[in-house]
């Protein structure tokens, strides 16, 4: 018998995000994963600008992912973005 795929959920975050906009966007990919009971998420981030404030909402997702016992896959990665997620190791928990 075959393995079944995991179940996924896929969600967008769109840009520019701010410092003060984090908390929220948290509290919102933590609902969404409540409800999910996914064990992959991936989060479309075509939209997001490569600076340090990326690299912290990707974490707190991480984070709420790993809470919610989800992993969390990016996708539409801009090359700037995927190379400061390597440079800060969250390429090391999270697939770009």
């Amino acid at each position: 018998m075959a393995a079944s795929p995991p179940r996924t959920i896929t969600f967008a975050i769109g840009g520019p995000i701010d410092r003060e906009d984090l908390p929220a966007l948290y509290e919102r990919v933590c609902a969404l994963l409540r409800g999910a009971a996914a064990e992959v998420a991936v989060c479309d981030v075509a939209g997001i600008v490569a600076d340090a404030v990326a690299v912290d909402a990707l974490a707190r997702l991480q984070l709420a992912a790993r809470r919610h016992g989800c992993r969390i896959r990016l996708e539409h990665t801009s090359a700037e973005l995927r190379d400061l997620i390597v440079f800060t190791v969250l390429g090391d928990v999270m697939a770009v």
